[in-house]
């Protein structure tokens, strides 16, 4: 007695996606294509393929489980005639069922294991309802409105849907037929020994109809070039490098198929103080000498916020950071806020005057190693260096 279940390695409670997958595994060790002149392969192939046919129908699983293989090896399966033996009567067969479960179809001459490994068509396994191409476009914006976000308007030339026939390409209804040639298949298939190859029909073009009247604003494209204005929303936080999708505003489909999608890849241009660092703002803010030795406050700009007043605590070296929370780049996923990052440069005063010179000649002999700790230390070790 035929056990279809055994056939491909599975049991009488496999889901639909198991049995597929077990299939799959099964059909691809099995081919024709990899086991040339391999009678016993090509038997274990059809069997394989049989059974599939069978489980993977919801009806005819119900039929098998209740009455046994017998009760379905009657009906035709895979396209074709009546079965010899309770299996396929053509490689045929087997080959479409292969086929239809790896998803085969579409775009030219291709093999049968093309769909598989990248190959295809259409969802439907026509060349009708095609998604439009997807486009790509850069957009630069500035260091404020990354930070602060920003709409900016763009026109957009691209295939839009033929507001005459509404995507259908013909001039009514009565004039879209079922292509006789590959009866609405979008294919004609070729058998070449154990080769079975799908073309896409030369009638009509892969979309399994024909237009006897085509529109005539779209001359039976379905389409028609239009320059379109889009709003492009870019978020606060954004950075260069980065991203944006949006849905449906690429090329029209074709067949009334969905439309494209839109890319932008974003450009920021670089700001006069501020340097970015992911989330943070770092900005280097000079200070007299006698402001670092003495302290002081200082109010600086933010990049959002207007100012902010930070205290430079006295004895302040050069390269010191300050942190200021909170006063970054918004996250552009909407996580809050970076900080803000202060490196304080000390400046070496010039253009002294004599009176300056005059003080500053007072204080190096009023100063001590005390003053200077780093100095102290380096000079400590570079005697230890040298003893």
């Amino acid at each position: 007695m035929t056990d279809y279940y055994a056939e491909l390695g599975t049991t009488r409670g496999a889901t639909q996606e198991e049995i597929k997958k077990a299939y799959r595994k099964s059909a691809l060790k099995y081919h024709p294509d990899k086991n040339q002149g391999d009678a016993e392969a090509e038997k274990k192939f059809k069997k394989i393929s049989e059974a599939y046919e069978v489980l993977s129908d919801e009806n005819k699983r119900h039929i098998y489980d209740q009455y046994g293989a017998e009760a379905v090896q009657g009906a035709s399966m895979g396209g074709g005639g009546g079965h010899h033996g309770g299996g396929f009567s053509s490689m045929d067969e087997a080959l479409r069922t292969f086929m239809g479960a790896f998803g085969g179809g579409g775009g030219g001459q291709e093999s049968i294991f093309d769909s598989f490994f990248g190959g295809g068509g259409s969802s439907d396994g026509s060349g009708d309802h095609r998604q439009g191409s997807s486009k790509r476009m850069n957009l630069s914006v500035t260091f404020e409105e990354a930070m602060r976000g920003v709409e900016k308007e763009v026109a957009l030339n691209n295939y839009a849907s033929c507001d005459t026939c509404h995507g259908s390409g013909a001039a009514s209804a009565s004039s879209v037929k079922t292509c006789a040639k590959c009866n609405g298949r979008g294919q004609v298939y070729q058998s070449h020994g154990f080769f079975n190859m799908a073309t896409v029909c030369p009638y009509c073009s892969g979309k399994g109809k024909t237009i006897t009247d085509p529109c005539k604003t779209c001359k039976g494209e379905g389409r028609v070039k239009k320059k379109k204005h889009v709003t492009i929303k870019v978020p606060p936080g954004i950075d260069s490098g980065m991203q944006m999708k949006m849905t449906g505003h690429g090329d029209a489909g074709e067949g009334r198929g969905p439309a494209g999608d839109l890319y932008v890849h974003i450009t920021v241009a670089p700001h006069r103080f501020f340097q970015r660092e992911g989330d943070d703002l770092t900005i280097e803010l000079p200070i007299a000498f006698s402001e670092a030795a003495l302290g002081t406050k200082k109010e600086i700009p933010t990049i959002l916020d207007g100012t902010v007043k930070i205290t430079i605590p006295e004895g302040t070296q050069s390269g010191k950071i300050l942190r200021v929370r909170n006063e970054g780049v918004p996250n552009v996923h909407g996580q809050g806020r970076g900080d803000m990052l202060v490196k304080l440069s000390v400046e070496t005063p010039v253009n002294l005057s004599e009176r300056q010179k005059d003080l500053l000649k007072e204080f190096a002999e009023l100063e001590t190693e005390h003053n200077s700790p780093k100095k102290k230390t380096f000079f400590d070790k570079l005697k230890v260096f040298f003893s």
